[in-house]
């Protein structure tokens, strides 16, 4: 978490400027992604990050803030997403960011009534001090909120809020290693919020050609491998098709063997919820592998969610070799 200096005070006066500008028609950010829908994208392409000065404030350890005082989230949801995409509230349209994020729900320490003023006041001197600038407080539509699906509305709900009811404050602090984005919500009981941290795509599943995965198979009656799907769906990223390409040659190859598609995660969020997403994206292995060409009948798939862990899930590492397809032999 962060302290705060007279020095770096001192050298972000420049946003004082800035924020005069925030209801400017202002092209997408660079480092977000576009608009999910064209109704979308001709308000977010009204906003662009250039014309916010860039800070070099020092920063400490991701996520940053910290709350202000008499504020806590012990006994609240929280999260922390090494490679997600959120749907920040710019202009009256979301700006799609990819990177790290983290969430979570706070309220006041037992004796302390809720300031909604407070709050707020606390969170955009935090992020003026840092170069940031508020962009814009609204009200987000019922049904935009909904239709960004439950990759959204479940995946950050801990931090996301109550959006449904209440306005979202939405900060953005422009940094040359990946702009920084805060969403925040109050009401007069707790608070939400989410920081967003820009970072590119990075591979992570390796290719298992199709000798390693028989010899897996024929040694230990199962394969393991790590696909690729789009933060929180079921879609295969394009970078793993060569992936499903070798276990679809593999088929091919070993025309009487056949596979359970076996859908595992890490235990980020709630159970069911991991449950419901292995299950989608083991189902959208084997529809890929039959639209290689391989019979139906050949391939079964299930989705086990957290409940069988490989690694420890307390670090990154443990918990990316937890998000996996095995392949069984049946």
């Amino acid at each position: 978490m962060i302290m705060l200096s007279a020095a770096l005070l001192a050298g972000c006066k420049q946003n004082a400027e800035s924020a005069s500008s925030e209801n400017e028609a202002l092209p997408v950010a660079a480092g977000a992604i576009p608009a999910d829908n064209d109704q979308d994208a001709g308000k977010a392409a009204a906003f662009d990050i250039a014309k916010i000065p860039e800070s070099s404030a020092p920063l400490g350890d991701f996520p940053y803030f910290s709350l202000p005082d008499g504020y806590t989230t012990e006994r609240r949801d929280s999260f922390t997403k090494d490679f997600a995409r959120f749907p920040f509230w710019v202009n009256d349209a979301p700006v799609w960011v990819e990177g790290k994020f983290f969430g979570t729900a706070f309220a006041p320490v037992q004796g302390k009534d809720m300031s909604e003023f407070e709050v707020k006041r606390n969170f955009e001197s935090m992020i003026t001090q840092l170069g940031g600038v508020k962009l814009s407080e609204a009200q987000i539509p019922y049904d935009t909120i909904k239709s960004w699906g439950d990759e959204i509305t479940g995946g950050f709900l801990a931090g996301l809020g109550d959006v449904y009811n209440r306005p979202a404050t939405t900060f953005v602090i422009r940094r040359e290693g990946g702009n920084i984005w805060v969403h925040l919500v109050t009401n007069s009981a707790q608070g939400w919020y989410i920081v967003g941290q820009e970072k590119a795509f990075e591979q992570t599943a390796s290719l298992l050609p199709v000798s390693a995965l028989k010899e897996a198979i024929d040694k230990n009656g199962k394969a393991i491998v790590h696909v690729n799907f789009a933060s929180d769906a079921s879609a295969i990223l394009p970078a793993s098709r060569p992936q499903v390409d070798a276990i679809a040659e593999l088929l091919k190859q070993e025309r009487g063997l056949k596979l359970a598609v076996n859908g595992h995660t890490d235990d980020t969020g709630p159970a069911e919820r991991n449950r419901k997403l292995s299950d989608e994206r083991a189902a959208a292995v084997r529809s890929a592998l039959i639209a290689s060409g391989i019979d139906a009948g050949r391939l079964t798939a299930k989705g086990f969610g957290s409940a069988s862990p490989v690694a420890p899930n307390d670090t990154d590492g443990g918990k990316a070799k937890n998000r996996r397809v095995e392949l069984v032999k049946l």
